[in-house]
């Protein structure tokens, strides 16, 4: 391939050999819903890398151009998601016929999907039926995707799971993998810890104490040497990436093997970059400890997002809860006379004292949710809440908010949660304009390095070749 060599590049670093071709072990990170999409990915292809288009409910243009609004006027939540796949199929191949075309034929294109989100089977057979040779491989993290190497061989595609320990990648490997290792594209490690979005943070695991990601990455590659899987597998450090030159000890190293490097935060202050320049403008304004690692999603997962005041509106929310029994027993001695409509809503005192002071600050509805316990709203957001869970499209396989589920009989079981949130509404809202403060605005821990580093001081804004050849250099 022309115009890759490893002159001039930090420590040497060389291309790899991905899809047939040399490309530079650079994968720009594939952001959800619209905030990578043909402009990003194409343009990191054209410098020589990866990227990677976000195949969850991307955007389609009109005759002139312009972004099709998805809307959903359908009366049943089936209804809106059968609408929602079809949006999603229409949206990711038109990312990456345009993303193909924009990559000159430099580089590969990936696509993302979720496992977790709704209808992810579909979409993506859907979509790699439509795009056949134009896609390289598929990223796919969020739940255990034991159907994306099938998948990959139907339509001979690369595939990269993304998971954020060697036990998950073991369990990956000896239930379906192992059938298909010819098209394994590369395992993407996601530090649970560092990177943006939805992770992979296991019960066994602290958030509050993150775990150095070299042994993990050694622990990952041991397993796939035991297992058998080929050394040309290059690992994906995700997570935490700014700095080539903060990786030194990890590339030439014989322990780790073959790795490649993705860049998800970064690549959001670029010119290609869809994201609204309110949210490029917010990212350069970040301090260390801006950005959350929660539990609020509606997926079930922990996530990192920047402390807008929508995420703090939902710790704040959490934090007014209280614990109740439907009889009396235990401390539940006595019963709650705010924000429930009958008697039989038993707490402690203490908590019923709590409950008359939050009442009377104006939070004075109080909401069950599936644990035994209420949250105190107030009527705004009790409204809010109600028409979110009834206009859900079923975006996820398993919802949490709405009690949504994808299939059988599409439902969880379990009580709507009224701690959680919409999250299709509110990423589809801040990727297209609406205030960054009401919404939720994923970005991994790094992202306040953008105050701190050089190259974008002065509001520069660079290309993403500019981006990509900076990277090179070490910076």
């Amino acid at each position: 391939m022309s115009g890759l060599n490893g002159q001039g590049t930090f420590k040497g670093l060389r291309p790899i050999v991905y899809g047939g071709r040399e490309v530079w072990p650079l994968v720009e990170g594939g952001k959800g819903v619209s905030a990578t999409n043909h402009m990003s990915s194409g343009a990191w292809a054209a410098a020589g890398g990866i990227g990677t288009v976000s195949a969850v409910t991307a955007d389609s243009y009109d005759a002139e151009g312009k972004i099709v609004p998805q809307v959903y006027e359908q009366l049943t939540r089936k209804e809106r998601h059968e609408q929602l796949i079809r949006y999603a199929v229409d949206g990711a191949v038109e990312q990456v016929r345009r993303a193909h075309e924009m990559s000159n034929g430099q580089g590969a294109i990936n696509i993302n999907v979720l496992w977790e989100m709704g209808g992810a089977q579909p979409i993506l057979e859907a979509v790699l039926d439509q795009t056949r040779g134009l896609i390289t491989g598929v990223t796919c993290g969020a739940g255990m995707p034991y159907k994306l190497s099938e998948i990959a061989q139907r339509f001979n595609v690369h595939y990269l799971p993304i998971i954020s320990s060697a036990r998950a990648f073991r369990a990956l490997w000896k239930r379906a993998y192992h059938k298909v290792p010819e098209l394994l594209g590369a395992v993407v490690y996601e530090d649970p810890w560092l990177a943006g979005g939805h992770n992979g943070l296991s019960n066994a695991e602290d958030p509050l104490k993150p775990e150095d990601p070299y042994p993990r990455v050694k622990a990952l590659r041991d397993t796939m040497r035991a297992e058998g899987v080929s050394e040309d597998v290059p690992i994906v450090m995700a997570g935490g990436v700014w700095f080539l030159r903060e990786w030194n000890d990890w590339i030439d190293n014989p322990e780790l093997g073959q790795i490649a490097f993705q860049f998800g935060t970064r690549p959001l202050l670029t010119e290609e970059s869809p994201i609204p320049q309110g949210w490029k403008d917010a990212l350069r304004e970040l301090e260390p400890g801006d950005v959350l690692l929660h539990k609020f999603s509606p997926t079930g997962f922990y996530s990192s997002a920047v402390r807008t005041p929508f995420l703090r509106s939902l710790e704040a929310r959490s934090e007014r809860q209280i614990p109740y029994s439907r009889v009396q027993a235990g401390e539940h001695t006595v019963q709650l006379d705010v924000g429930v409509k009958g008697r039989n809503f038993w707490v402690a005192p203490n908590d019923r004292d709590h409950a008359r002071q939050w009442a009377a600050q104006g939070f004075e509805h109080a909401l069950k949710t599936p644990d035994d316990t209420v949250v105190f709203v107030t009527a705004a957001e009790r409204e809010t809440i109600r028409e979110d869970q009834a206009a859900c499209m079923g975006c996820l396989s398993h919802c949490g908010f709405s009690s949504w589920k994808d299939h059988d009989d599409y439902t969880t079981g379990r009580l709507a949660d009224p701690r959680s949130f919409c999250i299709q509404k509110t990423l589809q809202d801040i990727a297209h304009g609406q205030p960054i403060e009401d919404n939720l605005m994923f970005a991994g821990h790094a992202a306040y390095r953008f105050k701190q580093d050089p190259f974008y001081s002065n509001n520069f804004m660079p290309t993403v070749k500019q981006l990509v050849d900076r990277i090179l250099t070490g910076d």
